[in-house]
Order: C-alpha cells, then sequence, then structure tokens
C-alpha cells in the first residue's frame, strides 16, 4: 500500500505542479512581453525577496510536520499527529507575520541591497503573501503526512489560478496607468507592472489557505474519530509541546538552512553578476538587460522541470520516514533506488529537450522580445545542463531528510554553492563568457551537491543504484528523443518559413518519441506503470501497439 501510495502521490503531485507551470508560463510570458526585460529585472529581485522569506516560514516546518506525522500515523498515534499540525499552525502564523513586517517595511532598504531600487515597490506589493502561504503550508505537510497528496495539489492549482488572473490584470492596469501619467506618475510602467504582477502572489496565498480550510473542515470529522478509536495507551502517553517543538526545530532549520542557500545566492547574484558584466565593459542598462534574460527568460524554464521531480521528492519524505522508523530497510532501499530512477526519468527529457530546442522554445513563449529570447537560448542551453543534476539532488536531499540526517545535505549544497560564487565571479568577468558564467556556476553547484548526496545515501541507507537502469536507459531513450525532435524543427522552420508553429510540433513529437522509448529500452516496464493513476488503461492501450 506504502508503495502504492509513493507512486500515486507522485503521480498526483506531478500533474497538479504540471498545470501549475503552465499557468506560471501563462504568467510570465505576457508580463515579460508587456513589461520587457527591464521591468522584469524589478520584478525578480522582488520575487527573490519573497523566495527568500518564504523558504525561512516554509522550506523546513512542513517537511518535519510531514515526517512527525508519518511517523506517528504508522503506530497509531493520530492524535499525537494532530497535536503536532496544530503546534507547527500557530508556529508558522508568528513567522509568516514577522515575515510581512520586515519585507514591507524594509523594502527601500532590501532594494538598495540588490543595486536595484526600482524593485522596491514590487516587493511590498509582494510582502502580504508572506501572512498566508506560511499557514496554507502547515496544512499541506498535515496531509503529505498521512500520505494524502490531494489537497496539497488542488491548492497549488487554485493558488496559481488566483495569482495569474490577479496578477496579469494588476499588472496589465498599473502598467497602462503609468504610461498614461507619463512624467506625471511617480513610478515607471515597468516598475509599476511589476508591483502589480507580484500582488498576484498575495491573491494566490489567500485562494490556496481558503481550498486547504475547506478540505480540512470536510475531513475535520474523520480525523476526529481515528483520534477517538486510537488505542487508550496511545492517548495517555501525550507529548509537551515543549518537546514537539524541540523536534520540529532539530529537523527544519537545518532543512530551512539548505533551502535559504539558493534563495540567497540567486539575490547576491542580482549584484554580483551586474557589478561583473559592467566591470568587464558592459553598459549599466545592458547587463541589467542581460541578468533579466538569465533569470527570468532561461531561469523560468529551468523551474519547469522541477515540478515532476520536486513531486518525488515530496510523496518520498513520508514514506521513507515511516519505513526507516520501522526499520523495514529492504523496502525503504527499494524506494530510494525508485525515486531517484523516477527523477531522472523525468528530467532527463526535459534537459535534452531544453538543450536541443532552446532558441526555437524562447521565442515562441516571448514572441514580443525577441531579440531577448534570442539572446537568453545560449543561457538556457547551459542551465539545461544542471536539470538532470537538480533532480537528482533534490530527490536524494529528501531522502537523507527521511531517514534523519537533514544537516548533510545542507553542507553538501554549501560546498556547491561555494565553488558557484567563485566560477560565477572569474567566468562573468569575462567578457567573451560574461552571463554564460554565472549559467556554469549554477550548473556546477548541482552537480557536486548531486555527487555528493549520492555517497551520503548509499553510506546511511545502504543503496546500491543499477547504473543501466537508473542512468544509462533514460540517457538513451531522452538522446534519441532530442535529435528527433531537433530533426523535425529544422525540417518544418524550412517547410513552414520560419513559422513558430514548427516549434509546437517538434515538442509534441518529441513527447511521442521518449513515450516509445522509455518502453522499447525498457526504462518503465508495464508493471510499474499499471501502479500509476488510470494505469491500467494506458497499459491496454499500449499492448496494442507495443508488444
Amino acid at each position: 500500500m506504502a508503495k502504492k501510495s509513493f507512486i500515486q502521490g507522485a503521480a498526483v503531485l506531478a500533474a497538479a505542479g504540471l498545470l501549475v507551470k503552465v499557468l506560471g508560463a501563462i504568467f510570465k510570458i505576457p508580463l515579460g512581453n508587456m513589461i520587457g526585460a527591464d521591468g522584469m529585472a524589478y520584478y525578480s529581485p522582488a520575487y527573490y525577496v519573497y523566495s527568500f522569506f518564504l523558504v525561512l516560514a516554509t522550506a523546513g516546518i512542513p517537511v518535519a510536520i510531514s515526517r512527525m506525522v508519518s511517523e506517528r500515523v504508522s503506530f497509531g498515534k493520530f492524535g499525537e499527529a494532530h497535536r503536532v499540525f496544530k503546534i507547527s499552525r500557530t508556529l508558522m502564523t508568528i513567522i509568516g507575520s514577522l515575515s510581512f513586517l520586515i519585507v514591507f517595511f524594509g523594502a527601500e532598504l532590501l532594494s538598495g541591497m540588490f543595486n536595484m531600487p526600482e524593485a522596491a515597490l514590487a516587493m511590498r506589493a509582494i510582502s502580504p503573501a508572506l501572512i498566508f502561504v506560511p499557514v496554507m503550508a502547515a496544512y499541506r505537510g498535515y496531509f503529505q503526512g498521512m500520505q494524502d497528496m490531494g489537497p496539497t495539489a488542488v491548492s497549488q492549482v487554485i493558488e496559481q489560478v488566483f495569482r495569474v488572473v490577479v496578477g496579469l490584470s494588476l499588472a496589465w492596469f498599473f502598467f497602462k496607468s503609468a504610461q498614461s501619467l507619463g512624467v506625471a506618475s511617480r513610478y515607471s510602467p515597468q516598475e509599476s507592472g511589476a508591483a502589480g504582477a507580484t500582488l498576484g502572489a498575495a491573491a494566490g496565498a489567500i485562494g490556496g489557505l481558503l481550498v486547504m480550510l475547506i478540505v480540512y473542515a470536510l475531513n475535520k470529522s474523520r480525523i476526529k474519530s481515528r483520534i477517538a478509536r486510537q488505542k487508550k495507551g496511545m492517548r495517555a502517553s501525550r507529548e509537551s509541546s515543549t518537546s514537539i517543538l524541540k523536534k520540529i526545530a532539530v529537523i527544519a532549520i537545518p532543512i530551512t538552512i539548505g533551502a535559504s542557500i539558493m534563495p540567497l545566492v540567486n539575490m547576491i547574484d542580482v549584484a554580483v553578476v551586474v557589478n561583473r558584466l559592467q566591470a568587464s565593459g558592459w553598459d549599466a542598462a545592458v547587463a541589467k538587460g542581460m541578468y533579466g534574460q538569465l533569470s527570468s527568460f532561461a531561469g523560468s524554464l529551468i523551474n519547469f522541470p522541477q515540478v515532476l521531480t520536486q513531486a518525488v521528492a515530496m510523496s518520498l519524505v513520508p514514506l521513507v520516514a515511516a519505513a526507516f522508523k520501522q526499520r523495514d530497510m529492504a523496502y525503504l532501499q527499494e524506494n530510494v533506488e525508485n525515486g531517484l530512477r523516477m527523477s531522472l526519468i523525468l528530467g532527463m527529457p526535459c534537459a535534452f529537450g531544453l538543450f536541443a530546442l532552446a532558441e526555437p522554445i524562447l521565442v515562441l513563449l516571448y514572441p514580443a522580445q525577441k531579440a531577448s529570447a534570442i539572446s537568453a537560448a545560449p543561457c538556457l542551453m547551459v542551465l539545461s545542463v544542471g536539470v538532470v543534476f537538480l533532480a537528482a539532488q533534490q530527490t536524494l536531499t529528501s531522502v537523507l531528510q527521511g531517514v534523519g540526517k537533514q544537516m548533510i545535505p545542507v553542507c553538501n549544497l554549501g560546498i556547491g554553492i561555494i565553488v558557484k560564487i567563485v566560477i560565477t565571479w572569474i567566468l562573468t568577468g569575462i567578457p567573451a563568457i560574461n552571463i554564460l558564467g554565472a549559467a556554469t556556476g549554477t550548473v556546477t553547484a548541482y552537480l557536486i551537491a548531486a555527487i555528493l548526496n549520492i555517497r551520503a545515501v548509499r553510506k546511511y541507507t545502504g543503496t546500491r543504484f543499477d547504473l543501466g537502469i537508473t542512468v544509462v536507459k533514460p540517457f538513451i531513450s531522452s538522446g534519441v528523443m532530442a535529435v528527433c525532435a531537433w530533426g523535425l524543427y529544422r525540417l518544418l522552420d524550412v517547410v513552414l518559413g520560419g513559422s513558430r508553429f514548427a516549434t509546437v510540433l517538434a515538442i509534441l513529437f518529441a513527447v511521442v518519441v521518449y513515450g516509445v522509448m522509455v518502453f522499447v529500452t525498457r526504462t518503465i516496464t508495464k508493471e510499474e506503470l499499471s501502479k500509476m493513476p488510470k494505469g491500467d488503461k494506458i497499459v491496454r492501450l499500449l499492448d496494442r501497439f507495443i508488444k
């Protein structure tokens, strides 16, 4: 049952994540076309600050909730599992409120640290979201701990729908208002548009929290019933609130530190990259535009595959924690190996596809900013290589968190980041390499962290990974897919005279080719596919074409 929950939970979160990312693309693509590279350069620091404080509030505690709830539920301690949730929810409310106050009243100071004072308005606009998202995350962690990924998936979708609709509407309204006012406006159209876009995050947070409150209310009678039915001896062993908070801190603090590293580095990158580009001879405006291409044009696409791999990682934590607590090492090892394998099966084709079709994809998505899109293509090609390493790093980090070794991936990522900063500083200052130096540094950080995480997982779980089925087969399937997609695109580009429709057809063809290749190479077996939602129907359909 646990194995089925892992596969189905990952599938549910992946499906929701894909929809969320599609909606995110619907948000960022027209936004980028509307406010341009300069406007996105103001939007990105605000979003980085928001992400950083959000990580402080939500990265570690929901994982702690998920793990602690899963451990208690596995032994039938439903009352204690619910107490973990209630104490955590209060803690998240306090942390979220403090984060809001810091960002709202410190917007000028924070934007000045980025050497991007134009981002202050967007920072202040996004700050209210910090109140609601942490509370929502507490509810998500509770249901994930019970291996119920449905509420998280639904709330993610609703949150993104609100963010897109409200964010784009306000971005357009503020942008046009500032344009019509001209010099009379206190803020430029780009600043105003970026602020309108970030306000969407607050609307999304409210929408997502409402969903979780409704789901919790609908399940409250079932939760109370399970607590009432638990054994009397378990009711008597009531753990103190102080003890629960200490355990949350032990799990959450290392995870939070680790999750804070990349947002912190992204914030540092804003100043380092722009300053290094200027020091090497680039004009200030050009340097900001180049950074906007890296962070928003290429960076936003690299975030897309993370949805799939993060779904696997999130589903693994409660499963690994419960298996490790019960000392079922054989089952734990089986799922660790399957988890990494699934992450690479999902991550590799994304990496290969983005590399092969980098420029046409960017031009397709940003037609109004074609010059910037073309300039961002080399960055996307470099960053796409890191998708594979990031997929492995995320999954193995979750495994280590599940077995109580949450500090190890923090140290491993920290080592990678130190190397990244050095590489970024050196390469970005070389005029011929420029912005590609920052992309190369990021890829190197993920590579180092992934290698070190693999060593740690092997040491603490005893898992031995089959290189052939885990790496080689997905690599072959992805390579064939990329070559076929690139070849078809080049042919259609000539036949259709440069139409963007050629890119769409090439992407659809890539999906079909990869779907065929994973079965031809036995990267995925029909037995494994049958365990996914609606898997039996898919297998019956495949049997008609693939014997």
